[in-house]
């Protein structure tokens, strides 16, 4: 088993709350990835999970079982931190079979233990070597090699891919996405990378400022962001958020009214009255073209980028706080400094109250497998 709990933890460091009320359920065999920006409490959280900070109210359990006041050691988990902290004079295999010397187990289990977590991370030939003669990818596979040979209920990953070059890090993404599969395990992950978020978490924990945001899938935190915090941070380039103004609203739709003074209907579930209500209207880059559409922005680009398979444009758009992005073909005709009209579809859209909660979408996701809403990632 490898169930985790969190019941209404909080954590303070003096007069500063640092984790305010937090409460989770995560099941045995999930990858569940705590996401977020600096400072917004993913780390301190994994650290109190772990046993290496206290936590200030709340409770934590494991497997069913409270472990507020065990040492780490007696919790049943695991821990790969973000430095490989691996001992230098010692051998790879030597690094792998330290912790299981401590518990004093008999060669013949250490001997087994340490050849199935190096047959499953692909360590054979490295045994002899030491960390010094090790790439740093071979490296952070020794440290998780050395989490795998304790068995533990829960494997917790303090952003352990981030020393490596992007590379590197692709690699590692897939290579962790495969030992969640082979070895059915519990694994919590935190990292700021939303990308290493989206494409390895069976479930996202989004934390801003000490408090969950919004749990989901990675679609459903793509599709569906339930606040503005969410929606702009799920997503590269981040979404676009322009000011409008309510017009109307239907059963099934709302129209506000664009920077320009036209009108678009988004098919949304309206809050209230909308009439004259201040709102944002959220676009992703991705979905932005430059033909069709139900309205349009134009704007001279400022910046371009050529990716080869994409163009993105940046441009100062009325009614937008930030740079407007826009990622469009790679053969798009933006110049800098010409003006271009780039169009959206109110299906396409996203809306938001005064207060930065979403206006729940009236859009079926007819082309998306509906099973991929309910899990994703690699378990």
């Amino acid at each position: 088993m490898g169930s985790l709990n969190l019941a209404n933890v909080h954590k303070s460091f003096g007069s500063v709350e640092v984790i305010r009320g937090v409460s989770l359920d995560v099941n045995h065999g999930e990858f569940v990835v705590f996401v977020g920006p600096s400072g917004c409490g993913k780390s301190t959280l994994l650290r109190m999970v772990a046993g290496l900070e206290e936590i200030t109210d709340g409770e934590i359990s494991i497997d069913e079982r409270v472990v507020n006041r065990l040492p780490p050691v007696e919790r049943g988990i695991a821990m790969v931190f973000q430095s490989y902290a691996l001992y230098p004079h010692m051998s790879v295999y030597e690094n792998i079979a330290f912790p299981l010397r401590v518990e004093r187990l008999p060669q013949p289990e250490v001997e087994a233990k340490v050849k199935r977590a190096s047959a499953i991370l692909q360590l054979d030939e490295r045994l002899k070597h030491r960390p010094g003669q090790l790439s740093g990818g071979q490296r952070q596979r020794v440290a998780i090699g050395r989490a795998i040979v304790r068995e533990p209920s829960v494997f917790l990953f303090d952003e352990p891919l981030s020393n490596l070059d992007a590379a590197l890090r692709s690699d590692m993404r897939v290579e962790l996405a495969k030992l969640h599969d082979d070895l059915d395990a519990t694994m919590i992950y935190v990292t700021h990378d939303q990308v290493e978020a989206m494409t390895m978490a069976d479930r996202i924990v989004v934390l801003d400022n000490g408090i969950i945001s919004q749990v989901g899938t990675p679609l459903e935190l793509y599709h569906k962001p339930e606040n503005l915090f969410v929606a702009g941070f799920i997503g590269n380039p981040k979404m676009n958020f322009l000011d409008v103004t309510g017009k109307s609203a239907s059963a099934d739709s709302v129209t506000v009214t664009m920077p320009d003074g036209t009108d678009l209907a988004v098919p949304a579930n309206p809050r209230g009255d909308v009439a004259g209500q201040p709102m944002k209207l959220g676009i992703r880059p991705e979905h932005i073209g430059m033909s069709g559409g139900d309205a349009s922005v134009e704007a001279a680009p400022t910046v371009i980028e050529r990716l080869g398979i994409h163009t993105v444009a940046y441009a100062n758009v009325e009614g937008s706080e930030a740079v407007f992005c826009s990622l469009l073909d790679g053969a798009a005709p933006a110049r800098v400094g010409h003006a271009m009209r780039m169009t959206i579809s109110g299906a396409d859209c996203h809306l938001f109250d005064a207060d930065g909660r979403a206006l729940e979408r009236r859009v079926a996701l007819s082309d998306i497998d509906p099973t991929l809403l309910e899990h994703t990632g690699s378990g």
